[in-house]
């Protein structure tokens, strides 16, 4: 029976360092010899396109939590955006609380060329984002804290006392219009809220893969270690979180790893099966 593994990046199977070690890649690209591999991440496409040289990606990717579905020849399977008009009200909510948003989207659902808009007002965990990002085509000044035709993502950077009020009021003011997600990020020490199309997190991409490779949830293994990836486990027939996850995460997860995301833990798991 043909099986689907589907893997987080950050702090599950990337190192800290952001490598991927030659272990992994080498059990990795043995696994997809018999079975489906692939990755579904917050990150974009060109940057997760960057972080997998080496591996082979024989399966759809799910990329930016879930907003954008893509083949294994960068097809575009599903991508669900939040239109213009929302995303406007939505930003300007976060400026009444005096935060301003990174925006990730584009002109239109047939194209991959991301934009990543960043605002004139930045704060400490914001300015060591961007950091990351210096020469990076898509970035784009966005001063007057304007959405695009599409937004595939809107995220806000800070500590958790000064986004928790935000997201409980997007939350009570646009119901089931967006989906919210606060979460730690573990590189930088602060918390960031993810803001997505309700049907754009992990779970519905990874029922449109299973749907694409006429996959049953029982033939689907994921890896995780977040939030993000709480609803994916609840969706896969077999959850395996890293020694490092959250708590919240291995409370749902079948499985729970004895190693890190530093030491190999999902190419360690591959390999005993």
């Amino acid at each position: 029976m043909q099986k689907l593994f589907i893997t987080d990046l950050d702090h599950t199977f990337l190192r800290s360092d952001l490598s991927i070690s030659d272990f992994s890649k080498s059990v990795w690209n043995e696994m997809a010899k018999d079975s489906y591999m692939s990755v579904a991440t917050a990150r974009s496409f060109l940057k997760s396109k960057e972080l997998l040289k080496g591996l082979h990606i024989n399966a759809p990717m799910i990329l930016l939590d879930g907003a954008i579905t893509i083949s294994p020849s960068y097809e575009i399977i599903s991508i669900k955006t939040l239109h213009k008009d929302l995303a406007d009200e939505i930003i300007q909510l976060g400026m009444r609380y005096d935060i301003d948003p990174f925006i990730i989207g584009v002109d239109d659902k047939s194209s991959l060329d991301e934009k990543f808009l960043y605002p004139r007002k930045l704060n400490k965990h914001q300015k060591d984002v961007l950091k990351g990002y210096k020469n990076d085509p898509r970035m784009q000044f966005n001063p007057n804290n304007k959405a695009m035709n599409e937004n595939l993502k809107i995220v806000y950077f800070g500590a958790k006392e000064e986004l928790e009020p935000l997201a409980i009021q997007i939350e009570q003011t646009f119901n089931s219009s967006v989906e919210v997600k606060l979460s730690p990020e573990k590189y930088g020490g602060g918390w960031f809220l993810t803001l997505l199309h309700p049907d754009g997190d992990k779970a519905h991409a990874l029922s449109s893969v299973a749907s694409y490779l006429n996959l049953t949830p029982k033939q689907i293994t994921a890896f995780g270690d977040s939030i993000n990836d709480i609803a994916m486990f609840d969706y896969a027939g077999t959850s395996v979180a890293v020694a490092n996850a959250l708590d919240e995460v291995k409370k749902v997860a079948t499985h729970i790893l004895p190693h890190s995301n530093d030491e190999d833990a999902v190419a360690k798991y591959l390999q005993t099966i």
